[in-house]
């Protein structure tokens, strides 16, 4: 609970707390101490006044607490105190009145033109009243001073009576309200940088969502086609292991080339994702589990089923660590001996493209596939490669199913879903949806930004 809270809450129970309330107490101490000292030198300056007049000296005391007390009203209305201490300026009374009032006025929030009216008026009143006593003193004692000394005399003590306090109620103010302005920047900077932390949390627990969704995803492509190929093998190798024993030999193979591969790129991923070597799971700040899971989609991303070369990143960097458009006959040769009826066409003359596009347009085709052996098995399938200017096209269309037997691959729906979404983040165009033949077009339209800037 902040101090202000605290505060609050003490002050509505009505129990005392916290430096706030010792210092509002040591600030009434103060006004009726000097209260009660300016009482005391009214009512004696008011009696002696009275008994010089010829006046009853109970007067010049009826006038003199009243007078002196007003000083407790300093704070709330300090306009009123130095009033009342300018009226009593010609009995002679209230000098610790004025003093106190001028400096309180000139700390206080009154307008700075009320303050100068206030103190002129006490200034020129109590240059007549020292002028007067002045000539009246040295008068009885028979001196006769030149004019010149008794104006240079009454200044001096009308600005020594007025002039300090009034600086020193203007600089009290100025100071005040400077370090009210700064506490008031440092409230407003810390209510800001709470702010600005509870967003770069925010940010940070996105991040880290997206980077678990690019590791699922990765881990969707990578990993399930190689063994849903698998398992299309296990299905032929069941059923011709009796009749043709080298087809049979020859799809065990493939099947553990596949399994190989799929675990070498599932070891790899997970391995990103181990923690100390002791296997202690550890909690990590939020910023440190992001970059973990980037490093995950990273490896994900670098493996690849065919080799790849030349061509740039969108910043300049190699693609041979990634797939690139270059394995697509490859990935079109294995899913044709897994048993898939499958052609690859390409239009346009072959060049390379930054490693996200490349990737991504690998992706798609391989995800399509994919989607083939599960959902149509023994259908036709079409893959058409466009390389248009500053962009790529892709289309992966095949029949309906020749009712061949399906080898009971589950699907979880994300396939279209990752497809959809890696070609949005790049500013692309991805459509899918069945064909009139009753098959299934995926169709995907990528823009190569590095060549179109």
């Amino acid at each position: 609970m902040t101090t202000t809270g605290a505060i609050a809450e003490a002050g509505a129970r009505g129990a005392p707390s916290g430096p706030w309330w010792w210092a509002r107490r040591r600030s009434m101490a103060l006004d009726v101490a000097l209260a009660l000292v300016s009482v005391l030198e009214c009512v004696l300056e008011g009696v002696q006044f009275a008994g010089e007049h010829g006046l009853p000296g109970a007067l010049g005391a009826v006038v003199g607490i009243p007078a002196g007390a007003s000083l407790l009203l300093r704070r709330r209305w300090p306009v009123a105190v130095v009033l009342v201490s300018i009226a009593i300026t010609p009995a002679e009374m209230g000098f610790l009145l004025s003093i106190v009032g001028l400096y309180t006025l000139a700390a206080s929030e009154v307008p700075r033109r009320i303050t100068a009216v206030l103190a002129g008026a006490s200034l020129a009143g109590t240059l007549i009243v020292t002028f007067v006593r002045f000539q009246q003193d040295m008068a009885q004692d028979g001196y006769q001073p030149g004019f010149w000394v008794v104006v240079a005399f009454t200044v001096a003590m009308a600005l020594g009576l007025t002039a300090p306090p009034v600086l020193l109620g203007l600089y009290v103010g100025a100071r005040r309200r400077l370090v009210d302005s700064l506490r008031e920047r440092a409230d407003g900077l810390e209510r800001e940088l709470s702010l600005l932390a509870d967003r770069a949390e925010e940010r940070a627990v996105w991040a880290r969502n997206e980077e678990r969704t690019r590791i699922a995803r990765e881990m969707h492509d990578v990993v399930a086609h190689r063994v849903s190929l698998m398992v299309v093998h296990a299905a032929a190798l069941q059923a011709v292991a009796l009749k043709d024993p080298e087809k049979a030999s020859k799809n065990a193979g493939l099947v553990g080339d596949m399994g190989r591969q799929a675990l070498t790129e599932l070891r790899e991923m997970l391995g990103v994702l181990r923690t100390s070597s002791d296997g202690v799971v550890a909690e990590k700040p939020v910023a440190a589990q992001t970059q973990r899971l980037a490093a995950v989609a990273a490896v994900a991303s670098a493996r690849v089923s065919a080799g790849a070369a030349g061509g740039h990143d969108d910043d300049g960097g190699p693609v041979g660590d990634g797939p690139c458009l270059d394995g697509l006959a490859d990935l079109v040769g294995q899913s044709r001996a897994a048993g898939m009826a499958v052609e690859l066409s390409v239009e346009g003359e072959e060049r390379t493209y930054g490693r996200r596009v490349e990737r991504t347009a690998y992706r798609v085709v391989q995800e399509a596939l994919t989607n083939v052996h599960k959902h149509a098995p023994g259908a036709k399938a079409q893959v058409r490669l466009a390389h248009r200017e500053g962009e790529v096209a892709l289309q992966v269309e095949n029949g309906p199913s020749d009712g061949g037997a399906d080898a009971g691959l589950p699907s979880g729906g994300n396939g279209l879903v990752g497809m959809r979404e890696r070609v949005s983040a790049l500013g692309g165009v991805f459509v899918s949806g069945p064909t009139e033949a009753g098959g299934f077009r995926v169709s995907a339209v990528i823009p190569d930004r590095v060549r179109a800037a």
